[in-house]
């Protein structure tokens, strides 16, 4: 095992070591838990600075290059994502964003080193299509993400076997090289494994935040916004409702009508313009009609407004063998003939003649 700086090593082991008291020690959602995640995470972002320093790790090395002591430190990244996923802050959203940048370094760098399965590599690579929309199965499908959940607790209960299996033996891990890289690259799986879980359960958290940013707001806040409003009306005199103070309506100055022993403090009138300002609250905008159409007709025959009838009688025909008749309608005819003869067209109209 190359020997590290007691620094790197202490750090991370204590780390490791508040996060393990977080588990099982401290009670969660506390004022001591809040302050033990906080000194986690600033012991894990002094842990990455010396890694960077020391150069561990390198694009240009295979895993065989990377001494078994070393292996521990490829997951720095990972147990700082899951603190930052597990911190408070006023700003959710972007604390879930900082943890997937852990997470997603976390993967690149097992990437580089060939330390994903075929499987996690898959998924790594949907990830990096959309990471803020990440799913391990269809949203739409209860089937599906139900059998995969069950799959994959399967799967981390049995890299949790192989786990427990490479450190039991202690006295084996201090002298045996071999034991502690495979213990390391054990833990590594498991991470992997955890780390897509926490990838899916963020791009989830995320969006029921979008929801609720957009979201109209509750009636609560509602009211308390227009008691603000009424608050600052009544301060400034500024008034957003459209129709005036009864008061005004009526024609009275501002001010009490009497004062406290009934004294009148500004003349007045009795009226029952209130009782007629009550009528006309929920009155429509326009003029009702005050009778139906055929009272309306009914009333307009009976003031002559209306012309009935008219000559629908058919001519009569002359009775051929009434002589009398006959003789009257000729000479009538004889009449109109010689009244026309008489009076040609036009020659009443007496204007511009010149």
């Amino acid at each position: 095992m190359t020997d590290q700086p007691q620094s790197l090593r202490a750090l991370f082991d204590a780390a490791k070591a508040d996060k393990t008291a977080l588990e099982h020690s401290v009670e969660p959602n506390s004022k001591a838990s809040r302050d033990l995640v906080s000194a986690a995470i600033s012991k894990l972002q002094e842990c990455q600075k010396l890694v960077s320093q020391l150069s561990l790790f390198s694009s240009n090395e295979g895993l065989e290059d990377i001494p078994s002591g070393d292996l521990q430190f490829l997951t720095v990244d990972y147990f700082l994502a899951e603190l930052l996923q597990r911190s408070s802050s006023s700003d959710r959203g972007e604390l879930l964003r900082r943890a997937t940048a852990e997470y997603e370094k976390y993967l690149t760098r097992l990437d580089q080193y060939e330390l994903l399965s075929a499987s996690d590599r898959k998924m790594f690579e949907q990830y990096l299509e959309n990471p803020f929309t990440f799913s391990l199965a269809s949203k739409n499908d209860a089937q599906n993400r139900r059998d995969i959940k069950v799959a994959r607790f399967r799967q981390e209960k049995e890299l949790k076997q192989k786990l427990e299996y490479f450190s039991q033996n202690q006295t084996r891990l201090q002298n045996d090289d071999d034991a502690v890289r495979q213990l390391y690259l054990a833990e590594i799986s498991l991470y992997n494994h955890q780390t897509f879980q926490s990838l899916d359960m963020i791009s989830q958290e995320l969006e029921i935040l979008s929801q609720m940013r957009n979201a109209p707001p509750r009636p609560d806040q509602t009211l308390q916004h227009d008691s603000r409003r009424r608050v600052d009306a009544d301060r400034t005199g500024y008034t957003e409702r459209l129709d005036a103070p009864l008061a005004q309506l009526l024609g009275r100055q501002k001010g009490p009508l009497l004062s406290k022993h009934g004294k009148p403090l500004q003349p007045f009138t009795l009226t029952d313009r209130r009782t007629e300002l009550q009528r006309g609250v929920f009155r429509p905008s326009h003029n009702l009609p005050t009778m139906s159409i055929d009272e309306y007709l009914e009333e307009e025959r009976k003031r002559g407004g209306i012309i009935e009838g008219g000559n629908n009688e058919q001519p009569q025909e002359i009775d051929e063998d009434d002589m009398n008749r006959a003789d009257n309608e000729t000479m009538k005819a004889r009449a109109w003939d010689e009244f026309t003869e008489d009076n040609p067209r036009g020659s009443g109209n007496t204007l511009n003649r010149g």
